[in-house]
């Protein structure tokens, strides 16, 4: 997760959540078990901004990235429940389109010291190092965290969430 001063400058548009439910309602049509679960999913961003949305949304769609991290605070400061093993979540390009819907395979709370190598290997960003996921996520979460009025501390809980690409076909992964 390359991030830098511009990275942060523009803010996210407003998702177009009646082309995330269409674009919902054609994967719950190919797999109706998706919507028989409840057919819950939300609609969501990687980052903070549109340019950052972009780079990490085709690191899924075009790379190695199949996981993310997000802070429990960042969660309840938006008012959300954390994800769930099972759930889905569209994920949306810079523009607020929707591009991908995900399944979260794993979930695990960590702290910052807590993530390991593995985890950082397979968020798929940078080098793909831990080193340089601990330089680009602190980066990001003090970042973030400012922007709401909060501190971040590496003593933070931290959502380590692993998932698959369930859809459109062409891209979803292969068992």
């Amino acid at each position: 997760m390359p991030v830098t001063d511009e990275t942060a400058s523009a803010t996210l548009p407003i998702v177009d959540r009646e082309a995330a439910d269409a674009f919902w309602a054609g994967y719950a049509a190919v797999f109706p078990h998706a919507a028989a679960t409840g057919g819950e999913y939300t609609v969501e961003y990687f980052g903070d901004s549109p340019r950052l949305a972009d780079e990490l949304l085709r690191a899924v769609t075009h790379g190695p990235k199949r996981a993310t991290a997000e802070l429990v605070q960042e969660f309840a400061a938006r008012g959300e429940p954390l994800p769930r093993i099972g759930g889905h979540w569209v994920a949306c390009d810079g523009a607020g389109r929707p591009s991908v819907i995900l399944r979260s395979t794993d979930l695990r709370i960590a702290t910052f010291d807590q993530v390991d190598a593995e985890f950082a290997h397979a968020e798929g960003e940078d080098d793909r190092t831990l080193e340089s996921w601990r330089r680009e996520h602190r980066k990001y979460w003090t970042r973030t965290c400012a922007a709401r009025g909060a501190t971040w501390s590496e003593q933070d809980e931290i959502v380590c969430e692993r998932f698959t690409v369930v859809w459109p076909p062409e891209l979803a992964d292969r068992p």
